[in-house]
Order: structure tokens, then C-alpha cells, then sequence
């Protein structure tokens, strides 16, 4: 996926205006805490995964000379990955956007 790659997301804090996300989720505050709790978590997971995996390549006991070099790649593509908007900012700007899509699950016929 990786949208968060191409994300227009703050990179710093900003105070938002709650009805404004709360009116994407039908006016419901708390189902949208939980949205973009859930959106969030899912961001973090892939940042997780493909920070890891980069930096898996790197993952030699060798000691040599080229040791050092490759440090300094592991260190940029940390840095690159701590200049990235945060998870939650991500995730409000979608939802800001329209991107996020959500569902609520069938309800449970309890009359069976």
C-alpha cells in the first residue's frame, strides 16, 4: 500500500476541528476516535514492516571495512523514515480527504 509515502499530512501538531471529523463518521465522536485509532495502527504496521525490511538488508555479523558505509545508509534511511508525518496525522488526513473507507459490521439476527 503505502499511501503514507505520497501523504500532504502534517508533520507537526495542529489543533483540528472535532466536527469536522466527526461529521466523516455520521456525527459519532467516538466511532471516529476509534477509525483512526484502528488507521493508525494499520499506518505504523507498514511503516514497521518496511522499515524492517530495509534495514534487514543490512543485517551482516561481518566486521569489514564497508561497515561503516553501510551504517551511514541504515542511519539516512532511518532519518528518512523519522521525517515521515506520524501515523495519526496520517490517518486524520485521510480521513479529512475521503480516503479512509470503513464499514460497520452485519448486525446479528438475535431473534434466531
Amino acid at each position: 500500500m503505502s499511501t503514507y509515502k505520497n501523504s500532504t499530512a502534517a508533520k507537526t501538531t495542529i489543533t483540528r476541528n472535532t466536527s469536522e471529523l466527526y461529521d466523516k463518521v455520521e456525527g459519532n465522536l467516538f466511532e471516529t476516535i476509534v477509525l483512526l485509532t484502528k488507521r493508525s495502527n494499520q499506518i505504523s504496521r507498514e511503516m514497521k514492516e518496511e522499515l524492517s525490511q530495509k534495514l534487514e538488508e543490512f543485517g551482516s555479523n561481518s566486521d569489514n571495512l564497508e561497515e561503516v558505509f553501510e551504517n551511514r545508509e541504515q542511519i539516512e534511511i532511518s532519518r528518512h523514515y523519522e521525517r515521515l508525518p506520524k501515523p495519526h496525522s496520517i490517518a486524520v488526513q485521510e480521513l479529512i480527504d475521503g480516503a479512509v473507507h470503513f464499514r460497520y459490521p452485519e448486525e446479528v439476527n438475535e431473534n434466531i
